[in-house]
């Protein structure tokens, strides 16, 4: 057993998931802000990080990601710890999800441990301190060295008060603030803890959304003199495959970036939210395998789902993937967990390939 897993045993799993959560995510910040720390962490857990094109790297959105296992939105909602996170070993971060006005989220409790699954289930309600908040964090973070090196993507979604047929607004506001300080944006309309929001899935919702969001990006970008922004959109995993293959439709009419696959799912019968973790992995990859076949070689797809090893990584980029993301696999195997897996994957000489993981 780690050491890591003993704290965990000893420590946290007697304290309440949110609190926890706030706590470690504290101490990464604060490592993250001491560049010399930050340096010397990184450098014994990831030294693949500060290379342009290393062993296990992969071309996508326009940027060399130093490695294809990165962090899932909803672990630094408000863009407060992108540096300590690629310290730890992420490739990159997904920051978010920001919604144009800050919200409170649901009321407590609404996150919890499923220890038998090493699973988490949450019902968070996209708690967070709204898009200006998150952009003027991305701004100061990209005026520095370190900030413009990292690859962070900004997940994005509506307020819980926005009535659905307002929706596109919420999503263009965001993209006008973050799109010029964000290397990707994901429009994530397959939460399961924000009322109606699933709904926004089928295409006849979904093509507003889409259209207004990259419209809002390309005129904020262009305004700065910046690239355009990629656009990806993030699936739920219950959707039934017929609504996966229309959407894949929807990503290649619109001539979208990519697709985020998958976000918790409801199908269990745990209580109240979404489950994340090893129970998700097989329909993840099959979703990812779907939308592969569907779109062919263009759009990046970014696997999440039950990641917990290298070989989970694997198997994600072997159905489709180019870029792999984790986040419950974080809380139970602690801050070595992504150096562990992104040096499992950059050991093997040549193990990226066109943006595929041999």
């Amino acid at each position: 057993m780690t050491p890591y897993r003993l704290l965990f045993d000893a420590v946290f799993r007697r304290m309440d998931p949110e609190v926890a959560h706030e706590r470690a995510f504290a101490l990464i910040a604060a490592a993250g802000r001491v560049p010399v720390l930050r340096d010397v962490v990184q450098g014994a857990l990831a030294p693949y990080l500060g290379r342009a094109a290393g062993p296990g790297s992969v071309r996508a959105f326009g940027r060399t990601v130093p490695a294809p296992f990165g962090l899932a939105g909803g672990f630094d909602k408000n863009a407060r710890a992108v540096l300590g996170l690629t310290m730890l070993g992420f490739g990159f971060v997904e920051v978010g999800t920001v919604t144009p006005r800050p919200q409170p989220g649901n009321d407590a409790p609404r996150m919890w441990r499923e220890l038998d699954l090493q699973g988490l289930r949450n019902r968070m309600g996209f708690n967070n301190e709204g898009a200006e908040a998150a952009a003027a964090r991305l701004r100061r973070l990209r005026s520095t060295r370190a900030g413009r090196a990292a690859v962070v993507g900004a997940n994005i979604g509506k307020n819980k008060t926005t009535p659905a047929d307002r929706a596109a607004d919420d999503y263009a506001a965001c993209a006008r603030l973050l799109a010029p300080w964000a290397d990707y944006l994901v429009v994530n309309v397959s939460s399961p803890n924000t009322p109606g929001l699933r709904d926004l899935q089928t295409t006849a919702e979904l093509r507003p959304i889409l259209e207004a969001t990259r419209a809002a990006a390309d005129v904020a970008t262009s305004d700065l003199g910046l690239r355009r922004t990629p656009l990806l959109v993030k699936i739920a995993p219950d959707l039934a495959d017929e609504d996966v293959d229309a959407v894949a439709d929807l990503v290649a009419d619109l001539e979208l970036d990519g697709v985020v696959a998958v976000n918790t799912t409801i199908g269990h019968d745990r209580g109240p939210g979404g489950l994340s973790g090893p129970p998700l992995r097989e329909r993840g990859l099959q979703v990812v395998r779907r939308l592969r076949e569907r779109l062919g070689e263009g759009p990046v797809i970014i696997g999440v789902g039950g990641i917990t090893c290298a070989d989970d990584v694997r198997a994600y980029v072997r159905a489709g993937a180019d870029l792999t993301q984790g986040y419950t696999g974080f809380v139970y195997g602690g801050p070595l967990w992504p150096s562990r897996i992104n040096r499992a994957l950059t050991r093997s000489a040549g193990s990226v390939a066109a943006g595929r993981v041999a």
